[in-house]
Protein backbone atom coordinates (compact mmCIF):
# COMPACT_ATOMS: atom_id res chain seq x y z
CA UNK A 1 0.00 0.00 0.00
CA UNK A 2 1.47 3.28 -0.69
CA UNK A 3 1.11 5.63 1.95
CA UNK A 4 0.08 9.24 1.28
CA UNK A 5 3.04 10.90 1.93
CA UNK A 6 4.99 9.28 -0.46
CA UNK A 7 1.91 10.11 -3.26
CA UNK A 8 2.26 13.58 -2.12
CA UNK A 9 6.36 13.78 -2.49
CA UNK A 10 6.17 12.02 -5.72
CA UNK A 11 4.28 14.68 -8.41
CA UNK A 12 4.62 12.43 -11.50
CA UNK A 13 2.99 9.48 -9.51
CA UNK A 14 0.63 11.64 -7.67
CA UNK A 15 -0.20 12.69 -11.74
CA UNK A 16 -0.65 8.85 -12.95
CA UNK A 17 -2.45 7.56 -9.80
CA UNK A 18 -4.92 10.90 -10.31
CA UNK A 19 -5.47 9.63 -14.14
CA UNK A 20 -6.15 6.13 -13.31
CA UNK A 21 -9.10 7.45 -10.62
CA UNK A 22 -10.18 9.64 -13.29
CA UNK A 23 -10.21 6.73 -16.04
CA UNK A 24 -11.99 4.52 -13.76
CA UNK A 25 -14.89 7.63 -13.11
CA UNK A 26 -15.09 7.80 -16.46
CA UNK A 27 -15.62 4.75 -17.76
CA UNK A 28 -18.33 3.73 -15.45
CA UNK A 29 -20.10 7.01 -16.33
CA UNK A 30 -19.53 6.60 -20.13
CA UNK A 31 -19.85 3.16 -20.72
CA UNK A 32 -23.74 2.35 -20.09
CA UNK A 33 -24.29 5.39 -22.81
CA UNK A 34 -23.40 2.68 -25.38
CA UNK A 35 -26.09 0.46 -24.72
CA UNK A 36 -28.69 2.48 -24.89
CA UNK A 37 -30.45 3.23 -28.27
CA UNK A 38 -31.53 6.75 -26.51
CA UNK A 39 -30.61 9.17 -24.13
CA UNK A 40 -33.88 11.20 -24.55
CA UNK A 41 -37.22 9.56 -22.85
CA UNK A 42 -39.98 9.04 -25.41
CA UNK A 43 -42.86 12.13 -25.76
CA UNK A 44 -45.67 11.41 -27.39
CA UNK A 45 -46.79 14.56 -29.19
CA UNK A 46 -43.07 15.52 -30.46
CA UNK A 47 -42.89 15.82 -34.16
CA UNK A 48 -40.42 17.38 -36.36
CA UNK A 49 -41.45 21.80 -37.39
CA UNK A 50 -43.66 22.44 -39.96
CA UNK A 51 -42.09 24.40 -42.88
CA UNK A 52 -43.95 27.67 -42.04
CA UNK A 53 -42.40 27.23 -38.38
CA UNK A 54 -39.10 26.22 -39.46
CA UNK A 55 -38.91 29.73 -41.22
CA UNK A 56 -40.32 31.43 -37.90
CA UNK A 57 -37.61 29.49 -36.15
CA UNK A 58 -34.81 30.36 -38.71
CA UNK A 59 -36.09 34.44 -38.66
CA UNK A 60 -36.48 34.13 -34.60
CA UNK A 61 -32.63 32.96 -34.76
CA UNK A 62 -31.62 35.56 -37.51
CA UNK A 63 -32.93 38.66 -35.10
CA UNK A 64 -31.21 36.86 -31.65
CA UNK A 65 -34.35 36.38 -30.10
CA UNK A 66 -31.98 33.83 -28.25
CA UNK A 67 -30.11 36.25 -26.30
CA UNK A 68 -32.96 37.43 -24.39
CA UNK A 69 -35.93 34.95 -24.07
CA UNK A 70 -34.58 31.11 -22.72
CA UNK A 71 -36.41 28.04 -24.42
CA UNK A 72 -35.71 25.76 -21.13
CA UNK A 73 -38.17 25.90 -18.10
CA UNK A 74 -36.01 24.51 -15.10
CA UNK A 75 -37.34 22.34 -12.50
CA UNK A 76 -37.97 24.56 -9.92
CA UNK A 77 -41.14 25.66 -8.02
CA UNK A 78 -41.22 28.94 -8.73
CA UNK A 79 -40.29 28.59 -12.72
CA UNK A 80 -43.19 26.11 -13.10
CA UNK A 81 -45.24 28.30 -11.31
CA UNK A 82 -44.33 31.54 -13.16
CA UNK A 83 -44.17 29.17 -16.85
CA UNK A 84 -45.46 25.59 -16.83
CA UNK A 85 -43.89 22.57 -16.68
CA UNK A 86 -40.78 22.22 -16.77
CA UNK A 87 -38.74 21.47 -20.20
CA UNK A 88 -38.38 17.81 -21.27
CA UNK A 89 -34.96 16.83 -23.00
CA UNK A 90 -37.36 15.48 -25.95
CA UNK A 91 -38.66 19.26 -26.66
CA UNK A 92 -35.80 20.36 -28.19
CA UNK A 93 -34.83 16.67 -29.68
CA UNK A 94 -35.17 18.24 -33.05
CA UNK A 95 -33.80 22.05 -32.36
CA UNK A 96 -30.75 22.37 -34.88
CA UNK A 97 -29.03 24.37 -32.43
CA UNK A 98 -31.38 24.35 -29.23
CA UNK A 99 -32.93 27.12 -27.58
CA UNK A 100 -32.24 26.92 -24.02
CA UNK A 101 -30.35 30.46 -23.75
CA UNK A 102 -27.95 31.85 -21.62
CA UNK A 103 -30.03 34.51 -20.08
CA UNK A 104 -33.35 35.74 -19.28
CA UNK A 105 -33.96 39.68 -20.37
CA UNK A 106 -37.71 38.77 -21.40
CA UNK A 107 -39.81 35.88 -19.75
CA UNK A 108 -38.91 32.38 -20.74
CA UNK A 109 -40.50 31.21 -23.98
CA UNK A 110 -40.85 27.79 -23.58
CA UNK A 111 -44.39 27.57 -23.16
CA UNK A 112 -45.59 30.53 -24.94
CA UNK A 113 -47.77 29.29 -27.29
CA UNK A 114 -51.62 29.83 -27.25
CA UNK A 115 -50.54 32.08 -24.24
CA UNK A 116 -51.71 35.53 -26.26
CA UNK A 117 -53.41 35.76 -29.58
CA UNK A 118 -52.07 36.38 -32.71
CA UNK A 119 -53.52 40.30 -32.47
CA UNK A 120 -51.50 40.40 -29.26
CA UNK A 121 -48.19 39.33 -31.07
CA UNK A 122 -48.59 41.26 -34.27
CA UNK A 123 -49.07 44.64 -31.42
CA UNK A 124 -45.82 43.06 -29.29
CA UNK A 125 -43.82 42.94 -32.62
CA UNK A 126 -44.68 46.44 -33.89
CA UNK A 127 -44.33 47.80 -30.67
CA UNK A 128 -43.71 46.19 -27.25
CA UNK A 129 -44.55 49.01 -24.71
CA UNK A 130 -47.85 48.80 -26.74
CA UNK A 131 -48.17 45.95 -24.04
CA UNK A 132 -45.74 45.75 -22.12
CA UNK A 133 -44.96 49.16 -21.07
CA UNK A 134 -41.59 48.24 -19.34
CA UNK A 135 -40.54 46.50 -21.83
CA UNK A 136 -36.78 46.91 -23.35
CA UNK A 137 -37.21 44.83 -26.34
CA UNK A 138 -36.50 47.06 -29.70
CA UNK A 139 -39.38 46.84 -32.36
CA UNK A 140 -39.74 44.42 -35.52
CA UNK A 141 -42.15 45.95 -37.50
CA UNK A 142 -40.51 45.39 -40.43
CA UNK A 143 -41.48 41.91 -40.20
CA UNK A 144 -44.71 42.71 -41.24
CA UNK A 145 -43.65 44.87 -44.26
CA UNK A 146 -41.21 41.91 -45.20
CA UNK A 147 -42.37 39.10 -47.27
CA UNK A 148 -41.24 35.76 -46.51
CA UNK A 149 -38.75 34.63 -48.63
CA UNK A 150 -37.45 31.11 -48.48
CA UNK A 151 -35.86 30.06 -51.57
CA UNK A 152 -35.41 26.40 -50.65
CA UNK A 153 -37.56 25.42 -47.60
CA UNK A 154 -36.99 21.58 -48.89
CA UNK A 155 -33.40 21.84 -48.50
CA UNK A 156 -34.05 23.04 -45.44
CA UNK A 157 -35.74 19.96 -44.38
CA UNK A 158 -33.15 17.96 -46.21
CA UNK A 159 -30.69 19.85 -43.92
CA UNK A 160 -32.13 19.29 -40.65
CA UNK A 161 -33.01 15.00 -41.88
CA UNK A 162 -29.27 14.95 -42.06
CA UNK A 163 -28.53 16.14 -38.67
CA UNK A 164 -31.63 13.48 -37.45
CA UNK A 165 -34.78 15.12 -37.97
CA UNK A 166 -36.76 12.76 -38.94
CA UNK A 167 -38.50 14.66 -42.30
CA UNK A 168 -39.36 11.91 -44.85
CA UNK A 169 -39.26 12.15 -48.25
CA UNK A 170 -43.26 13.06 -48.55
CA UNK A 171 -42.59 15.97 -46.53
CA UNK A 172 -39.53 17.37 -48.10
CA UNK A 173 -41.43 17.43 -51.90
CA UNK A 174 -44.11 19.31 -50.34
CA UNK A 175 -42.52 21.52 -48.11
CA UNK A 176 -43.33 24.15 -50.31
CA UNK A 177 -47.43 23.57 -50.52
CA UNK A 178 -47.67 23.41 -46.83
CA UNK A 179 -45.83 26.49 -45.80
CA UNK A 180 -48.32 27.91 -48.68
CA UNK A 181 -51.16 26.08 -46.98
CA UNK A 182 -50.62 26.57 -43.13
CA UNK A 183 -51.38 30.22 -43.67
CA UNK A 184 -54.81 29.81 -45.62
CA UNK A 185 -57.55 27.51 -43.91
CA UNK A 186 -59.59 27.40 -47.16
CA UNK A 187 -57.03 25.52 -48.83
CA UNK A 188 -57.78 22.31 -50.11
CA UNK A 189 -54.34 20.39 -48.84
CA UNK A 190 -55.25 21.52 -44.94
CA UNK A 191 -56.15 18.34 -44.04
CA UNK A 192 -52.86 16.27 -45.71
CA UNK A 193 -50.60 18.86 -43.45
CA UNK A 194 -52.28 18.13 -40.42
CA UNK A 195 -51.82 14.86 -41.62
CA UNK A 196 -48.04 15.23 -41.73
CA UNK A 197 -47.75 18.05 -39.04
CA UNK A 198 -50.50 17.07 -36.01
CA UNK A 199 -51.60 20.12 -34.22
CA UNK A 200 -49.84 22.43 -36.74
CA UNK A 201 -52.13 25.81 -36.46
CA UNK A 202 -53.45 27.23 -39.94
CA UNK A 203 -54.45 30.74 -40.33
CA UNK A 204 -53.33 33.46 -41.40
CA UNK A 205 -51.38 34.75 -38.54
CA UNK A 206 -50.77 38.69 -39.19
CA UNK A 207 -53.94 39.29 -39.92
CA UNK A 208 -52.83 40.30 -43.50
CA UNK A 209 -53.88 37.88 -45.83
CA UNK A 210 -52.41 40.14 -49.08
CA UNK A 211 -49.21 38.01 -48.65
CA UNK A 212 -47.15 35.30 -46.26
CA UNK A 213 -44.99 37.66 -44.12
CA UNK A 214 -41.89 37.27 -42.37
CA UNK A 215 -44.25 38.26 -39.01
CA UNK A 216 -46.58 34.78 -40.28
CA UNK A 217 -44.01 32.42 -40.13
CA UNK A 218 -42.68 33.73 -36.58
CA UNK A 219 -45.88 33.77 -34.71
CA UNK A 220 -46.66 30.35 -36.38
CA UNK A 221 -43.30 29.56 -34.55
CA UNK A 222 -44.06 31.31 -31.13
CA UNK A 223 -47.81 29.62 -30.89
CA UNK A 224 -46.69 26.44 -30.83
CA UNK A 225 -43.93 26.35 -28.78
CA UNK A 226 -44.92 24.33 -25.49
CA UNK A 227 -48.27 22.86 -27.17
CA UNK A 228 -47.09 20.07 -28.80
CA UNK A 229 -46.98 17.55 -25.30
CA UNK A 230 -50.04 17.19 -23.00
CA UNK A 231 -48.49 17.92 -19.61
CA UNK A 232 -51.73 16.88 -17.85
CA UNK A 233 -51.37 12.87 -18.47
CA UNK A 234 -47.45 13.16 -18.54
CA UNK A 235 -46.28 10.45 -16.00
CA UNK A 236 -43.06 11.74 -14.99
CA UNK A 237 -41.86 7.93 -13.36
CA UNK A 238 -42.84 6.55 -16.63
CA UNK A 239 -41.55 8.76 -19.15
CA UNK A 240 -44.74 8.53 -20.80
CA UNK A 241 -47.68 10.71 -22.00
Amino acid sequence: MISHKVIEKNSILMLVLTLVVVSIGGLIEIAPLFYLESTIEKVKGMRPYSPLELAGRNIYIREGCYNCHSQMIRPLRDEAERYGHYSLAAESMYDHPFQWGSKRTGPDLARVGGRYSDEWHVTHMKNPRDVVPESVMPAYSFLAKTELNVPDIAGDLIANRRVGVPYTDEMIAVAEQDLRTQVNPDADEVDDLLARYPKAQVRDFDGDPSKISELDALIAYLQMLGTLVDFTSYDAEAGKR
